[in-house]
């Protein structure tokens, strides 16, 4: 598979984060190391990311993960679940 291939299978990833949360670190490095483009929004940055997080998961929790249309909350307890979808 060429780059280009490679890019057009690229799941559709946003990660809602903060600066202090260690999950949060571990989910953006996993992507950064495979490769996995990734849309990071801090929610310290902007009020309407916390909002987002609660419309999507109830809560307001980070990190929330959402690929194409999975949302997970945290990454260490999803982590096989992430994996097995971003290396589709």
């Amino acid at each position: 598979m060429d780059q280009k291939e490679k890019q057009m299978r690229q799941p559709n990833v946003v990660i809602y984060t903060i600066p202090t949360c260690s999950d949060c670190h571990d989910a953006k490095r996993y992507f950064q190391e495979n490769g996995v483009v990734f849309t990071e929004k801090d929610c310290t940055t902007n009020p309407d990311y916390p909002q987002e997080v609660y419309d999507l998961t109830g809560k307001q929790i980070v990190p929330t993960i959402v690929v194409d249309d999975h949302v997970f909350v945290g990454f260490s307890n999803n982590y096989e679940d992430i994996n097995q979808i971003t290396k589709k």
